[in-house]
């Protein structure tokens, strides 16, 4: 039975799984959830996911949710010879990489949630608040980025792969200012690799629309 993901595409977290399906070579089959209809709220969606959030990944009779816990579930389950990169065993480095997982869980993601709120529900630009806590998440990078080349040390890991899932969208809404140097030289990096091509440029071009759009349309009726 093939490993089943239900995604939207623009979805940060989504994309974070589709890049790491696309470096373990992954078939992943995949379903859309039309929000907007309210297909996360159906019963069958439900049972999978009472929080009614994607992604979800169903693997035969097991379901689950939040994609740093599918991450690692599929690395460690599907990682073969690829599972000592991305997620090591010893200790001291899975600790460093589920430290930034959980940083991109309390510090990076709420920041994106909280820019498409006021930009979708608020009808509003970003605030220079808003902008200054968007800046304050490139400053704590930066700094994790000035101990080793990558954020759990000097070769890409899980913690590389969910963050610039959500720092290439931080940087649709906030552009990284070029005086994070540690930060732009990381991105650029991931963003050359294959499978940030394949799992993250697609999702990513229509959420950077969207939010081109959204502005826009803000824009013209102020």
């Amino acid at each position: 039975m093939p490993v089943k993901l239900y995604k939207i595409d623009g979805s940060p977290p989504v994309r974070a799984v589709l890049m790491t399906a696309d470096i373990l070579k992954l078939d992943l089959l995949t379903e859309n959830i039309n929000t907007t209809a309210g297909e996360q709220m159906k019963p069958e969606f439900l049972q999978k996911n009472p929080l009614h959030t994607v992604p979800v990944l169903e693997d035969g009779d097991f379901a689950l949710a939040d994609s740093h816990s599918i991450i690692t579930y599929l690395v460690s389950k599907y990682g073969a010879e690829k599972r000592a990169e991305l997620y090591p065993v010893d200790l001291k480095t899975r600790a460093i990489i589920d430290q930034r997982l959980f940083f991109d869980t309390g510090y990076v993601f709420p920041r994106i949630k909280d820019a498409i709120m006021t930009l979708l529900r608020n009808k509003k630009l970003l605030s220079p608040e808003q902008i200054t806590s968007t800046e304050e998440v490139y400053g704590f990078m930066e700094k994790y980025l000035e101990a080793s080349k990558f954020l759990a040390g000097n070769h890409i890991t899980l913690a590389d792969i969910s963050l610039v899932a959500s720092v290439s969208s931080l940087d649709v809404l906030v552009p990284i200012d070029s005086k994070y140097i540690k930060l732009k030289e990381w991105f650029e990096v991931l963003k050359n690799q294959e499978w940030y091509q394949n799992g993250n440029v697609p999702g990513l071009t229509g959420f950077a629309g969207f939010v081109k759009a959204t502005i826009d349309q803000i824009q013209n009726s102020s």
